[in-house]
This record gives structure tokens, C-alpha cells and sequence, in this order.
């Protein structure tokens, strides 16, 4: 269903202060495909279109194929496992170089 590197709207529910909510868009980052079509979650970082200046937060151009309209970054530190039953609709992909950055900054995040 979902693949890493993804663009999906994603239903986040009602949220706690400073986290996504409702309907927003989220980059899939795992798991990879060795856990097979039935596991039940999806591994995403949310995107907001609010630029707020951090490092941790990957700048994403609106493309055709990523399915954006606007400037959007995706936010690293908000990583979060969903059940795939909240993911609304494919939006479209990232590239590999976005891939990339996003990879290294959540190595660094996880002290990996």
C-alpha cells in the first residue's frame, strides 16, 4: 500500500499542543518492505507548510510528482507510527536527494 518516500495525506486526529493535526500531508519512511503488505502501521514525518527556520526540517519544492501546492517542510522530529487505516490518499513521491536529508537527519535524531 504505502512505500517509504511516499507523500500521503495522512489523518492525525484530534492532536495534543504542538503536534499535527487533522488531515496533513506526511512523508512515509518506513517500514521497509521486508515487513510485508499486512503490518498494520506505517512509519511518517508530517509536513507543514510554516517555515520555521530549523535545521531538522527538510525544505520540499511543490512538483507534479510530489503532489505539493506550496513550499512545504517536512518536520524530522515529529516521526510517528499510524495505523495505515489513517492514510487518506497518495499524494505522490520525494526524491532521493530529499530522501537523503531526510535519512541523515533522523540517524542524527536517533544518535544513530
Amino acid at each position: 500500500m504505502a512505500s517509504p518516500d511516499e507523500i500521503w495525506l495522512v489523518d492525525f486526529g484530534d492532536p495534543y499542543p504542538g503536534e499535527p493535526a487533522h488531515h496533513r500531508p506526511a512523508v512515509v519512511i518506513g517500514p521497509p518492505d521486508t515487513f510485508g503488505a499486512d503490518f498494520p502501521f506505517v512509519i511518517v514525518c508530517p509536513i507543514t507548510t510554516s517555515r520555521r527556520g530549523l535545521s531538522i526540517h527538510v525544505e520540499v519544492e511543490p512538483s507534479a510528482t510530489n503532489g505539493l501546492d506550496h513550499t512545504s517542510y517536512v518536520q524530522c522530529e515529529l516521526i510517528r507510527s499510524v495505523n495505515r487505516r489513517r492514510l487518506v490518499h497518495r499524494l505522490g513521491a520525494i526524491d532521493p536527494a530529499t530522501s537523503a536529508r531526510i535519512a541523515i537527519i533522523l540517524k542524527t535524531l536517533l544518535n544513530h
